[in-house]
């Protein structure tokens, strides 16, 4: 914004905004609200506006104020017509016109959609960091079959940072490993709802359906010696790829259950295809293995 040919209070009007608004978004993102003293839906967007930023400050969000009428000059160069306008700032950039958000959920929406796409700096983002590499150990330890110790190490995390979602849904698959299904499930129950949307924790809570429905075998070596012997009785095969499933065995689970699909995909309204895909939610749908079997299942379907 240049200052050649202003009059001294426009000079001071843009050093001011420079300093207040500019300088701050170029690590944060500044929401800037025209407004003024005399405009009602101004006195009525502004509490929603200081809440949500407030509640967003360890996003890296702030709240910058223009009075329109001590500040027109910088009013007229964002072309402020009406207000209130609001308008989101990073980097000196506008990035988005936040006028059209009235409430506290329009906002919220607004900015998480713009906090996904900015390298916004934030608390939050640092603390994140710094944990990233805790909970892949954690999942590493997991993934290795030590359920006791990926236990210990995502508690460590959740001591540092308590209800963190990736580290309760570590902690429910390590529960869920031990045999604590019951307490992965409660873990999993306690998390607020927009958590429940990750994919770290519908991942868990597929572990944990996955527990509770398929049950541990006292003899599957002899249920499968049955299986084979009698390969049209689906009921001791599906029972089959769950005590496969309860040993941790999900190579061999997966085998049944394709050989099931292939021999009569329509069983028991598809029953073994629906648990074949909660398998693969609980592995984890971006792993290689979850990859490689999916082709398998495609072979079957679609061949």
């Amino acid at each position: 914004m240049a200052t050649l040919g202003l009059s001294p209070a426009e000079k001071e009007a843009v050093e001011a905004f420079r300093r207040d608004v500019v300088e701050p978004s170029m690590t944060s993102l500044v929401v800037i609200d025209f407004w003024a003293e005399w405009c009602g839906p101004c006195k009525a967007l502004t509490p929603v506006l200081e809440k949500v930023t407030a509640d967003y400050a360890a996003k890296g969000v702030t709240l910058a104020k223009v009075d329109v009428d001590k500040n027109q000059f910088i009013a007229a160069q964002f072309q402020v017509r009406s207000i209130p306008t609001v308008y989101a700032m990073f980097q000196g950039q506008l990035v988005a016109d936040l006028s059209t958000a009235r409430t506290e959920t329009q906002l919220r929406t607004m900015l998480d959609q713009i906090l996904r796409q900015l390298p916004v700096q934030s608390e939050e983002a640092a603390a994140e960091a710094e944990l990233e590499p805790l909970i892949a150990m954690g999942e590493q330890v997991l993934d290795s079959g030590d359920g006791e110790r990926a236990l210990s190490v995502f508690d460590q995390i959740l001591e540092i940072a308590p209800e963190h979602p990736q580290a309760v849904a570590g902690r429910a698959r390590a529960l869920v490993a031990l045999g604590r299904a019951e307490e992965a499930e409660a873990a999993l129950a306690a998390l607020p709802e927009e958590a429940g949307k990750l994919p770290e924790v519908e991942r868990a809570r597929a572990a944990v359906a996955l527990a509770r429905e398929a049950q541990p075998v006292a003899d599957l070596s002899g249920l499968a010696a049955q299986a084979a012997a009698n390969p049209e009785d689906m009921d001791a095969r599906y029972e089959l790829a769950g005590g496969q499933m309860a040993a941790g065995d999900r190579d061999a689970a997966s085998a049944t259950l394709l050989a099931m699909i292939a021999d009569d995909r329509e069983w028991n309204e598809g029953a073994a295809r629906q648990r074949l895909l909660k398998l693969f939610e609980a592995v984890g749908l971006e792993d290689p293995w979850v990859s490689a079997q999916r082709r398998k299942l495609s072979a079957i379907l679609f061949g």
